[in-house]
Protein backbone atom coordinates (compact mmCIF):
# COMPACT_ATOMS: atom_id res chain seq x y z
CA UNK A 1 0.00 0.00 0.00
CA UNK A 2 1.34 3.41 -0.96
CA UNK A 3 1.88 5.79 1.89
CA UNK A 4 0.14 9.10 1.83
CA UNK A 5 2.46 12.06 2.19
CA UNK A 6 1.14 15.09 3.94
CA UNK A 7 0.77 18.05 1.66
CA UNK A 8 3.74 20.28 2.16
CA UNK A 9 2.77 23.83 2.84
CA UNK A 10 4.36 26.51 0.79
CA UNK A 11 5.68 29.57 2.58
CA UNK A 12 3.00 31.49 0.65
CA UNK A 13 0.20 29.60 2.40
CA UNK A 14 0.19 31.78 5.50
CA UNK A 15 1.08 35.11 3.88
CA UNK A 16 -1.28 37.99 3.32
CA UNK A 17 -0.90 40.83 0.85
CA UNK A 18 1.23 43.66 2.21
CA UNK A 19 -0.86 46.42 3.74
CA UNK A 20 -0.34 50.18 3.64
CA UNK A 21 2.01 49.96 6.63
CA UNK A 22 4.19 47.47 4.73
CA UNK A 23 4.21 49.83 1.74
CA UNK A 24 5.24 52.68 4.01
CA UNK A 25 8.16 50.58 5.25
CA UNK A 26 9.23 49.78 1.66
CA UNK A 27 9.05 53.48 0.71
CA UNK A 28 11.09 54.39 3.81
CA UNK A 29 13.72 51.79 2.90
CA UNK A 30 13.96 53.29 -0.59
CA UNK A 31 14.37 56.80 0.80
CA UNK A 32 17.05 55.59 3.21
CA UNK A 33 19.19 54.46 0.27
CA UNK A 34 18.98 57.79 -1.57
CA UNK A 35 21.90 60.24 -1.42
CA UNK A 36 21.59 62.86 1.31
CA UNK A 37 21.93 65.79 -1.10
CA UNK A 38 18.99 64.45 -3.12
CA UNK A 39 16.88 63.97 0.00
CA UNK A 40 17.64 67.52 1.13
CA UNK A 41 16.32 68.81 -2.20
CA UNK A 42 13.08 66.92 -1.56
CA UNK A 43 12.34 69.43 1.21
CA UNK A 44 8.80 69.14 2.53
CA UNK A 45 7.80 66.48 0.02
CA UNK A 46 5.08 64.30 1.55
CA UNK A 47 4.55 60.65 0.71
CA UNK A 48 0.98 59.43 1.04
CA UNK A 49 -0.31 55.91 0.55
CA UNK A 50 -3.80 54.88 -0.48
CA UNK A 51 -5.53 51.81 -1.84
CA UNK A 52 -6.46 53.55 -5.13
CA UNK A 53 -6.38 57.04 -6.60
CA UNK A 54 -9.53 59.02 -5.77
CA UNK A 55 -12.19 59.13 -8.52
CA UNK A 56 -11.73 62.88 -9.05
CA UNK A 57 -8.02 62.35 -9.75
CA UNK A 58 -8.74 59.51 -12.18
CA UNK A 59 -11.37 61.67 -13.91
CA UNK A 60 -8.99 64.65 -14.17
CA UNK A 61 -6.35 62.41 -15.77
CA UNK A 62 -8.93 60.68 -18.03
CA UNK A 63 -8.03 57.30 -16.54
CA UNK A 64 -10.89 54.80 -16.63
CA UNK A 65 -9.27 51.84 -14.87
CA UNK A 66 -7.98 52.69 -11.37
CA UNK A 67 -5.34 49.94 -11.76
CA UNK A 68 -3.64 52.04 -14.44
CA UNK A 69 -2.31 54.61 -11.95
CA UNK A 70 0.41 53.29 -9.61
CA UNK A 71 1.63 56.63 -8.29
CA UNK A 72 1.18 60.35 -8.70
CA UNK A 73 3.13 63.54 -8.08
CA UNK A 74 0.94 66.39 -6.88
CA UNK A 75 2.30 69.91 -6.59
CA UNK A 76 4.72 72.31 -8.23
CA UNK A 77 7.85 70.73 -9.64
CA UNK A 78 11.13 72.31 -8.59
CA UNK A 79 11.74 73.38 -12.20
CA UNK A 80 8.54 75.46 -12.07
CA UNK A 81 9.56 77.51 -9.06
CA UNK A 82 10.16 77.29 -5.36
CA UNK A 83 7.71 75.67 -3.03
CA UNK A 84 5.88 78.55 -1.41
CA UNK A 85 4.33 76.83 1.56
CA UNK A 86 4.19 80.15 3.41
CA UNK A 87 1.64 81.40 0.85
CA UNK A 88 -0.83 78.70 1.79
CA UNK A 89 0.16 76.35 -1.00
CA UNK A 90 0.07 72.71 0.04
CA UNK A 91 3.44 70.96 0.11
CA UNK A 92 4.34 68.72 -2.82
CA UNK A 93 3.06 65.19 -2.39
CA UNK A 94 3.72 61.78 -3.87
CA UNK A 95 0.94 59.24 -3.82
CA UNK A 96 1.59 55.50 -3.96
CA UNK A 97 -1.47 53.37 -4.73
CA UNK A 98 -1.26 49.93 -3.13
CA UNK A 99 -3.75 47.87 -5.13
CA UNK A 100 -2.54 48.96 -8.60
CA UNK A 101 1.08 48.37 -7.50
CA UNK A 102 0.18 44.88 -6.26
CA UNK A 103 -1.63 44.16 -9.53
CA UNK A 104 1.37 45.34 -11.56
CA UNK A 105 3.76 43.30 -9.38
CA UNK A 106 1.69 40.14 -9.85
CA UNK A 107 2.02 40.49 -13.63
CA UNK A 108 5.76 41.25 -13.72
CA UNK A 109 8.98 39.45 -12.96
CA UNK A 110 10.16 41.93 -10.30
CA UNK A 111 10.19 41.99 -6.54
CA UNK A 112 7.53 44.05 -4.82
CA UNK A 113 10.23 46.17 -3.17
CA UNK A 114 11.69 46.96 -6.59
CA UNK A 115 8.28 47.97 -7.96
CA UNK A 116 7.55 50.26 -4.98
CA UNK A 117 11.03 51.80 -5.29
CA UNK A 118 10.59 52.35 -9.02
CA UNK A 119 7.23 54.08 -8.61
CA UNK A 120 8.51 56.24 -5.73
CA UNK A 121 11.67 57.28 -7.58
CA UNK A 122 9.64 57.97 -10.73
CA UNK A 123 7.35 60.32 -8.81
CA UNK A 124 10.34 61.99 -7.11
CA UNK A 125 11.60 62.61 -10.64
CA UNK A 126 8.41 64.59 -11.32
CA UNK A 127 9.08 66.58 -8.12
CA UNK A 128 12.42 67.56 -9.69
CA UNK A 129 10.65 68.56 -12.89
CA UNK A 130 11.48 65.55 -15.05
CA UNK A 131 8.93 64.43 -17.61
CA UNK A 132 8.04 60.79 -18.23
CA UNK A 133 10.14 60.96 -21.41
CA UNK A 134 13.14 62.37 -19.45
CA UNK A 135 12.91 59.50 -16.98
CA UNK A 136 12.59 56.89 -19.74
CA UNK A 137 15.79 58.23 -21.32
CA UNK A 138 17.60 58.16 -17.95
CA UNK A 139 16.45 54.59 -17.27
CA UNK A 140 17.49 53.48 -20.76
CA UNK A 141 20.92 55.05 -20.29
CA UNK A 142 21.29 53.38 -16.89
CA UNK A 143 20.42 49.97 -18.39
CA UNK A 144 23.30 50.22 -20.90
Amino acid sequence: MASIHPISRSHWTDLQAPDLKDFEAMASETLATMPDDLLLRCGNLQITLAEYAPDDVLDALSIEDPHDLLGLFEGVGLDEGEELSHTGQMPNRIWLFRRPILDYWAAMDETLGDVVAHVLIHEIGHHFGLSDQDMERLEAAADR
